[in-house]
């Protein structure tokens, strides 16, 4: 029996992958889709879930979400929570990209005002917050500075005049996680990470400038301060090179590390150790400073576009309400506490493309979000809508608190350079009235919106499964690109 034939649907949108597929399962799978996506779903990807299910100290199920496709070791999207006393921690758990995140920041500006000057506005974010593979941010870090953003995060940056103090609230972990260790971070990820702080990077990541299109809970848009109408910012990027280097220097070690222990394992991109083994404990120190060094990164990027707006319409970026709605990490691993079984129990749960969804009265909310849950930030693809959900208490019984975190790919980069002309998305945008700038016509075709899953019912599977509920919808003005 192929896998697709081994899914079974347990309700609408819900699918389980018994543990009897393979022998080695230790508890069965859960993928999040609807019956389209089965369909459509790419085999391979199913597989890593199973793969997951293999894992020692795993807990619940290995979980898919709607936007999953093929990963390194844990499928894109997904979510796997290991008993913090007797589990294992993996790098292809997180990727290569450490808390890859979105910030998404209010205004008071309406779309009438910013017209006549969205050409003006993207032109000055792209000079302002650079982009592309390789590119350099605006600041030179002195010695010994990038042990500080390693350790600190988003406070290091704020310390520095990059943003508000009063950012750091709505930002996950505050946008710093404590346990971080800058001295275990190899000279080289450092290296690799001094120039690029303050940079978008490529690939999918970007920054947009929105329009909340449209509100479906007003109750919880009001929570989130959000007005139908109103401009928003959307910024998407991550760790850069340094949290690259980071999970490549832990992935050699854990090659090593599973062996020793005599840890079986149905994939080598799952390599592992015990969460209380050294060489657990040195990756998730130093995932933590690559993690922070990811908030710092967002941090910088949201002040400068504080300034480039300040610098187009000549007022102060207080009197436009530029305050942040909340920064969410997609690719990260931490000890959180969930009920398993009906006891409460420490986990680590590793989400890889996906965004953590706790429901209302967690302590990890701000206070001002509690009643009603996180809020969960989901963006598509070059050109289509991006949305704003809220954790759901569904979402703690199920998956851990977590949800989808994007569109997920259908194309290899590769093919959507063949099927698609950085000429042709350029004029499909411009003909829905976006504005785009990107520093290489490739990465126009790359990230293609025909590349990507319909973010549509990504959300729209989430939100019927119950792992995350809609609040608004917000749609492109203006996007830039690596």
């Amino acid at each position: 029996m192929s896998i697709k034939e081994s899914l079974e649907k347990v309700r609408d949108n819900v699918w389980e992958l018994p543990s009897s597929y393979k022998k080695e399962m230790r508890v069965p799978g859960r993928l999040y889709l609807d019956d389209e996506a089965v369909e459509n779903i790419e085999e391979g990807a199913v597989e890593q879930v199973a793969n997951v299910a293999c894992m020692p100290g795993i807990q619940g199920a290995s979980i898919a979400m709607p936007d999953i496709h093929f990963g390194y070791g844990f499928s894109i999207g997904g979510v796997g929570a290991f008993n913090y006393n007797n589990g294992v921690v993996s790098p292809g758990g997180v990727g290569f990209d450490i808390n890859c995140g979105v910030r998404m920041l209010r205004t008071n500006l309406t779309e009438d005002e910013i017209k006549p000057k969205l050409k003006e506005l993207t032109e000055t974010l792209f000079k302002n917050i650079p982009s592309g593979v390789g590119s350099k941010g605006q600041i030179r870090l002195k010695d010994n500075e990038i042990n500080e953003v390693l350790d600190y995060g988003a406070w290091w940056a704020v310390e520095r005049g990059f943003g508000w103090e009063d950012d750091l609230k709505f930002l996950e972990e505050n946008g710093r996680m404590k346990e971080a260790e800058s001295a275990i971070v190899s000279d080289k990820a450092k290296k690799r990470g001094i120039p690029q702080l303050g940079s978008l990077g490529s690939g999918n990541h970007f920054l947009e400038v929105q329009k909340i299109e449209e509100i479906y809970d007003e109750t919880v848009a009001k929570a989130f301060g959000l007005e139908a109408g109103s401009i928003a910012i959307m910024i998407h990027s991550g760790s850069r090179g340094c949290g690259h280097q980071i999970c490549s220097d832990y992935l050699r070690k854990m090659d090593k590390a599973y062996r020793n222990y005599k840890i079986n394992i149905p994939d080598r991109q799952l390599a592992c150790a015990p969460i209380d083994s050294k060489e657990a404990q040195g990756y998730l120190k130093a995932m933590a400073a690559g993690a922070n060094y990811a908030w710092a990164n967002r941090q910088m990027m949201s002040h400068w576009v504080r300034q480039s707006f300040e610098e187009v319409f000549s007022r102060s970026a207080d009197d436009m309400a530029m305050t942040t709605i909340y920064d969410v990490a997609h690719n990260i691993a931490k000890k959180e506490v969930h009920k398993v079984k009906g006891s409460h129990m420490e986990v680590l749960v590793h989400r890889k493309g996906a965004t953590r969804a706790f429901g209302p009265g967690r302590r990890e909310i701000p206070k001002e979000y509690r009643d009603v849950g996180q809020p969960v930030l989901i963006p598509g693809t070059m050109g289509t809508a991006s949305y704003i959900l809220h954790g759901t208490d569904v979402a703690m019984e199920e998956t851990f608190g977590s949800t989808a975190h994007g569109a997920g790919r259908v194309l290899s980069r590769t093919a959507a350079k063949k099927q698609f002309t950085a000429e042709g998305i350029e004029k499909e945008l411009n003909a829905k009235g976006i504005h785009v700038k990107a520093n290489s016509a490739p990465v126009l075709a790359e990230e293609a919106p025909g590349a990507y899953k319909n973010v549509d019912s990504v959300v729209k599977t989430s939100h019927d499964a119950g792992i995350a509920k809609l609040v608004a919808k917000v749609v492109p003005l203006a996007v830039t690109k690596g």
